[in-house]
């Protein structure tokens, strides 16, 4: 862990700690029990900096899925400023599914984690929550979906995100549930 809680990483630093969750998401999804020794490795990192880092298994997975699930909810932000909102919010909507993906290949890894003894919970979704509702908020001024969606009405009507195989061709039928919603979203809008 960091000795100074808000210092900044220095860059070499941050890339050590971006590259180990990279290499952990992709080894993590194939297999809940991948060594950790291997994901250094992989990483091209020592020991000594991977578990400065993460000092155990609980802390990696936990810091994956918060830091996926952070990435998720910035890119609102980010699509916003270069497209129509209701383009944004579509597209969000497909990073959001390579994130639901990912969180199922990474299930047994969270399952395991947040069972230890002494370890807490899943992180909450508040932040891809808040990303929606920014999203929404966007569009309904824009006149692009109804008004009133709530972020929770949309979380639960892509609720079936949860329910496509991973393992499977699972972009066409994901592309297919959310073009749906979407086509209900714009249903009664102003525009």
């Amino acid at each position: 862990m960091r000795e100074k809680k808000d210092a900044p990483l220095r860059s070499d630093a941050q890339r050590n700690r971006e590259r180990i969750l990279e290499v952990a998401l992709a080894e993590l999804t194939r297999c809940a029990n991948a060594p950790l020794s291997v994901i250094a490795k992989k990483a091209g990192v020592g020991q000594g900096t991977f578990y400065r880092n993460f000092p155990n298994r609980e802390a990696l997975v936990l810091e994956i899925y918060r830091h996926e699930m952070q990435q998720v909810a910035d890119s609102a932000a980010q699509l916003l400023r270069t497209r129509e909102p209701d383009r944004a919010l579509r597209e969000w909507m497909d990073r959001l599914a390579r994130f639901a993906m990912a969180k199922a290949g990474l299930a047994d890894a969270i399952r395991q984690a947040t069972s230890a003894p002494g370890t807490p919970g899943k992180p909450g979704h508040a932040p891809v929550t808040a990303a929606a509702d920014l999203l929404l908020r966007a569009a309904e001024q824009a006149g692009t979906v109804r008004p009133g969606v709530s972020a929770d009405d949309f979380l639960l009507a892509i609720a079936g995100l949860w329910q496509i195989d991973p393992g499977g061709d699972w972009q066409p039928r994901a592309a297919r549930l959310l073009d749906l919603v979407m086509d209900g979203l714009r249903a009664g809008a102003r525009r």
